[in-house]
């Protein structure tokens, strides 16, 4: 494994920033792509745990759903990947005993062929990670009052929990693979449809940063993986410098809503209520081809505090939308446009114990914590406007600031147990990023 890493480090970087960037810089291509796929991991620690209690053992694999941007310029090749996975659950005493991760992952990479419809790209990443391992009944409460009044159904231990926000992602996560893809051209587009297929095995570089209450996690976040997946790409041969480009933006921004129906009933209750207003934190992918625009956002919403002198609580909201729109103005590095979404939402209230045993004692007596949630369709329209600055003299690259107004709509009802939260998933929200635009 050891000598693995440094050769991949030593073909990356040398041939990728050496050779690639020593000759003319001719050719380049962007894609935006969604894989899925399988990966082996194995929860050593807990699985001889169990064992050693007469049990069976976790799953050993996991799914993965994943949405990628990549830009390659000449052989020298970056992009970044966003990854959820989600482990098999395992029925035990009613309990059902599950682990998901997600990782977000810098891509650097060198291409082993010409730009061509046909590419292997050998690539490293660095990134980072959350972890979530929970045991809880396999019948959740109906009716919130029952929930908050028991709110100790079983137990939930995080690390790095996004629960509380995008900002919370850490511990370092390596991935070493091989990437292939081939292009279908599109009639009539400048676009085409590249498939695509991943293989490598993916790691935590650094021992012992997955230890929860006393046992090690790291297996959950190392494996072997395999992933498919498709995408639209702007090959060389269809690419023309603001005719058509995809590019990748970091967001944030603050939605105008509060759970105030929702804090009433925690008061009732008994818990603290959660402050503030939500504010997001994701990445939005655009694309651009003859002022015709499309892509994906995905963001986080999250809100987060003390529910009581033992317990945290957090309210917490994923958005993914697939965006089409129109860039109504160019004016030199001046643009203005609208996107309409459609996409998908959930919303998950934790009620967690702040100190809980160690395992096997946890194991043993279960019931801490707790979690509502619920999901369904978003809808939005939004206006934006974006200014770019060329960042080298051939305007290979721009480096974007953009500005977005719209509202969120929530086409269900959001219910947390039978309280209808659609209020507070719908309102106007103010978006900023920064990005590049190849």
């Amino acid at each position: 494994m050891s000598l693995f890493f440094r050769i991949s480090i030593a073909i990356v970087f040398f041939f990728g920033s050496g050779y690639a960037f020593s000759q003319q810089l001719l050719s380049k291509r962007t894609t935006l792509y969604t894989v899925v796929g399988t990966s082996g991991a194995k929860l050593n620690q807990f699985d001889q745990m169990l064992e050693d209690r007469g049990l069976t053992g976790l799953r050993n694999r996991y799914r993965t759903l994943g949405l990628g941007y990549q830009s390659r310029i000449n052989d020298f090749v970056i992009g970044l990947e966003l990854y959820h996975n989600r482990g098999a659950n395992s029925d035990l005493d009613g309990f059902k005993l599950g682990y998901r991760t997600s990782r977000v992952l810098l891509n650097v990479g060198y291409a082993f062929t010409e730009e061509s419809k046909f590419q292997l790209i050998h690539y490293m990443s660095l990134g980072m990670g959350y972890l979530n391992f929970q045991m809880l009944p396999s019948e959740r409460p109906s009716s919130l009052e029952e929930f908050l009044a028991d709110p100790k159904q079983g137990f939930i231990i995080r690390e790095n929990d996004i629960q509380k926000g995008s900002k919370y992602y850490g511990n370092f996560l390596t991935e070493i693979g091989f990437h292939m893809t081939y292009d279908f051209d599109l009639p009539g587009r400048r676009e085409a449809l590249s498939i695509i297929a991943k293989a490598g095995y993916a790691f935590s570089p650094f021992e012992g940063k997955w230890e929860l209450n006393g046992m090690s996690f790291d297996n959950a976040q190392s494996g072997a993986f395999l992933r498919l997946g498709a995408g639209i790409s702007i090959p060389d041969r269809n690419f023309f410098y603001k005719d058509a480009s995809i590019g990748l933006h970091l967001i944030s921004g603050v939605h105008f809503t509060s759970p105030d129906t929702f804090n009433e009933v925690l008061e009732e209750a008994g818990y603290d209520p959660l402050d503030g207003r939500p504010s997001n934190l994701g990445i939005k992918i655009k694309g651009e081809s003859e002022r015709m625009l499309y892509g994906v956002d995905v963001y986080n919403l999250a809100m987060n505090g003390s529910a009581s002198e033992t317990q945290s609580h957090s309210l917490n909201s994923l958005r993914v939308y697939g965006n089409l729109g129109y860039k109504v103005i160019q004016y030199k590095n001046f643009g203005f446009g609208a996107l309409a979404g459609l996409g998908f939402g959930n919303i998950r209230y934790t009620l967690a114990q702040r100190n809980k045993p160690d395992f096997p004692e946890l194991f043993e007596r279960r019931k801490f914590d707790g979690y509502l949630r619920n999901s369904g369709l978003m809808g939005k329209p939004e206006v934006f406007l974006e200014y770019g600055i060329p960042m080298t003299k051939r305007k290979l690259v721009d480096l974007v600031f953009t500005a977005s107004a719209g509202y969120e709509l929530a086409l269900a009802n959001y219910r947390l147990g039978e309280l209808d939260m659609a209020s507070y998933m719908s309102a106007p929200y103010l978006t900023f990023g920064i990005g590049v635009r190849p």
